[in-house]
């Protein structure tokens, strides 16, 4: 009787343990971008690599794991405000603020040197990456909405991340990649800010550019996501080295576009939280659906 009881105790006890670990390091998000690092990879991959793959995808989630536990130790009395937040193990005290920031610490070293043994380039973007969203974005976000454009830019490294370690370089075809990113984030987060938007400020965040839910705000979702349509097309053109897309692919990628265009001006015109949620999915299907129709179309040149 008593050996069953510590086996279940034991059972749940390993069991809670990984699901903090995994709440700790945002596991959904950290590997939808281990599947963006892996997506820039195979763009860039002359030969497909399958040790590069495997050390990239580990590195890349010990980047971003680290990232999310540094985020969330520093955030622990804003998280314990909101509904969305106040479950994670830091501000509930299921984990310790020490026992997270020593695993915050572990990942990020762990996450260089791996992507180190790729090469050092990749390194040195994965350690930029950790520190702007530790040291600069996070800070900032209780201070100014501009911490949202900070964000944009660590955020934006994944897709990019993988062609430099597959090249060992950033050229113009990396660049590309990054501003792809850079720019989709704007209408995707700003999405997430407009239905989070008394949530965060219970928090003390304000994540929308105009500090409130308005039309100057939506203007500028729609004004960014035209960036990204054009920034996303433009290696049609053949004018980004390596980088390229057949004619009917960048149709595909400018149909995509269009669709989280559509959602933008729908959310300028109605302003409702029904039209965010619709521009902030729409925006998840495009990042991950243009990925996808970039890779496919390398393998057709």
């Amino acid at each position: 009787m008593d050996k069953t009881l510590s086996t279940t105790t034991k059972t749940f006890f390993l069991s809670q343990t990984m699901a903090d670990l995994k709440q700790l390091t945002k596991f959904g998000l950290s590997v939808s971008v281990v599947v963006s690092s892996l997506a820039g990879y195979f763009l860039a991959a002359d030969q497909v690599q399958i040790r590069t793959l495997i050390l990239l995808a580990i590195g890349g989630y010990c980047m971003v794991g680290a990232s999310n536990a540094f985020n969330q130790v520093i955030e622990r009395e804003p998280d314990a405000l909101m509904k969305r937040t106040m479950n994670r193990p830091v501000p509930t005290g299921r984990m310790s603020v020490s026992v997270a920031l020593t695993i915050a610490i572990i990942l990020t070293l762990l996450g260089i040197i791996i992507l180190y043994t790729i090469n050092p380039k990749t390194a040195l973007f994965a350690a930029i990456s950790i520190f702007l969203y530790t040291s600069v974005y996070t800070p900032l976000k209780p201070l100014s909405p501009i911490s949202v454009f900070v964000g944009a830019l660590p955020g934006a490294i994944p897709f990019m991340l993988g062609w430099v370690a597959a090249t060992g370089k950033f050229g113009i075809e990396a660049g590309v990649l990054f501003l792809i990113q850079f720019f989709w984030q704007f209408p995707h987060f700003w999405a997430i800010g407009w239905l989070q938007f008394e949530e965060y400020k219970k928090a003390g965040f304000n994540m929308m550019p105009t500090g409130e839910k308005n039309k100057k705000a939506s203007k500028l979702i729609i004004f960014y996501t035209i960036f990204m349509i054009i920034v996303s097309v433009f290696p049609v053109f053949r004018i980004t080295g390596d980088l390229y897309l057949l004619p009917l692919s960048a149709l595909l990628v400018l149909v995509l576009g269009l669709v989280i265009l559509y959602y933008g001006v729908r959310l300028h015109k109605y302003q409702t939280d029904t039209e965010a949620r619709k521009l902030m999915l729409s925006s998840v299907l495009y990042i991950t659906a243009i990925q996808v129709i970039f890779v496919i179309d390398k393998f057709l040149h």
